[in-house]
């Protein structure tokens, strides 16, 4: 329930619906709104680099985990409500500046990294050493699940009515919402709020929490940096983890980068507002569990290593085809947006090629994100796969800043949304290069 009321966050606030309402309608245009969502991930970024591995290190040695994730759980949830009071540009609502919404969203990038490792921490209690494989699987399903409900709620009961004449929905959007105000968009700020304390209740009152140890907070903060220590240190002769562990932690820049700016991207190129990224938010959250899925079957088939070069490959492929795209452009060419049929959205072939590209993107994504877990336990020791994962989670808080400042830096330079995917690409190659290197993860032979 607890991850089920997390990842909304994730899918509504950060990639589909208040991100682009906020580059496209809040800031005076989208790549100036692109700039200001980079700049606000890259400094969340840092943060969650330089207190991240030391916040983690502390609480495993204060003991409980529950007080420090019930605090993160209320500051994100009045963070997220706040974002209600951001309306478009020239509405002459009284509102929050526009710096403040951005600031806002650089703090809510650290608090999702330390709700992450608070979250996954109570786990093994919540679950047992032999549930947790179960509870991580329905915690991940359920998240995508609940995304989707968000999705089809706002789009049912908010985008859709008043502009089709469909006898099934309202005639205007319930309570009375204005699209002209945005507010359509904005009311995700506080139904993510709502859901993420009411879902995380029963994880605080129910799951049994870590005993609290003798430390006082001085010593185990000093304990803590002791365990880091050692943790890196264990990494000494094992180059082909390495290895990988480099590999992966610049890749998942990359596939970081395309999560956060994607949707920005295609509101922003596309020229769609919160009606049409809902419905893309939509069939892109659906086309993201085949990837899940289509992930295992790779990895049995080919062996994970191949798997995640296949998926890396085809990211790049259908990266560099989608800065192609535009409301008048099919793959760099010009073209008549004409009508295809006469739906409610994604009715020019611009919009369904584009809507076709994000899907393999979705599929693509998801894949090389399981498929490079589970690469993590073919190229370790067996014995040594706990301190590995421990570094495989301290490389993804590392270096997560990178690729907003890159988005960020070649945005700046180019001019146009497009220019500041770029660097993504090189970030996905980069990454595939050092893979080649790795040896081991094949497919597994009787």
């Amino acid at each position: 329930m607890a991850q089920a009321a997390r990842d909304p966050y994730v899918i509504l606030i950060s990639i589909y619906i208040f991100a682009p309402y906020f580059v496209t309608r809040v800031a005076p245009d989208p790549v100036e709104g692109q700039l200001l969502v980079a700049g606000a991930s890259k400094w969340g970024g840092w943060a969650v680099m330089f207190t991240a591995p030391l916040l983690g290190a502390f609480v495993d040695r204060i003991g409980p985990r529950k007080p420090f994730l019930g605090a993160v759980v209320t500051m994100m949830a009045l963070l997220v409500a706040a974002l209600w009071f951001a309306p478009p540009l020239g509405s002459g609502l009284p509102g929050l500046p526009l710096l403040a919404v951005a600031v806002i969203m650089g703090m809510l990038t650290w608090l999702m990294a330390a709700h992450e490792m608070l979250h996954n921490a109570l786990l093994v209690p919540a679950a047992g050493v032999a549930g947790t494989p179960r509870a991580s699987g329905l915690g991940l399903a359920g998240g995508n699940a609940m995304s989707v409900l968000m999705l089809l709620g706002v789009l049912v009961a908010f985008a859709l009515p008043g502009t089709v004449d469909w006898s099934w929905l309202p005639a205007s959007p319930l309570l009375g919402l204005d699209p002209a105000l945005g507010e359509p968009a904005r009311i995700t700020a506080p139904i993510v709020a709502i859901a993420l304390l009411v879902g995380t209740m029963p994880l605080l009152l129910l799951v049994p929490d870590m005993p609290r140890s003798a430390l006082g907070w001085g010593e185990a903060l000093r304990a803590g940096i002791g365990d880091l220590v050692a943790l890196l240190r264990e990494l000494r002769g094992n180059r082909n983890p390495l290895l990988y562990l480099a590999s992966r932690m610049v890749f998942t820049d990359g596939l970081t980068a395309i999560l956060v700016f994607g949707g920005i991207f295609a509101s922003g190129t596309m020229g769609w507002g919160t009606l049409e990224m809902l419905g893309y938010g939509i069939v892109l959250s659906v086309a993201a569990v085949l990837g899940g899925l289509l992930a295992g079957r790779l990895d049995v088939w080919i062996g994970p290593r191949p798997a995640v070069i296949i998926e890396l490959l085809t990211i790049m492929v259908f990266q560099g085809l989608v800065l192609g795209m535009g409301k008048s452009r099919i793959l760099f060419q010009t073209v008549v947006p004409v009508r295809v049929w006469d739906g409610p959205m994604f009715n020019t072939l611009p919009e369904i090629v584009f809507l076709a590209l994000g899907c393999g993107m979705a599929v693509s994504v998801t894949a090389a994100y399981a498929s490079s877990r589970t690469l993590l336990t073919r190229v370790v020791p067996p014995e040594k796969l706990g301190v590995y994962f421990g570094i495989y989670a301290l490389s993804g808080y590392a270096t997560m800043w990178l690729g907003p400042f890159l988005v960020e830096t070649a945005t700046i330079i180019g001019g146009t949304q497009a220019s500041g995917f770029i660097p993504v690409i090189a970030l996905l190659g980069t990454g595939l290069l050092l893979l080649l290197f790795v040896k081991g993860g094949g497919r597994l032979r009787a």
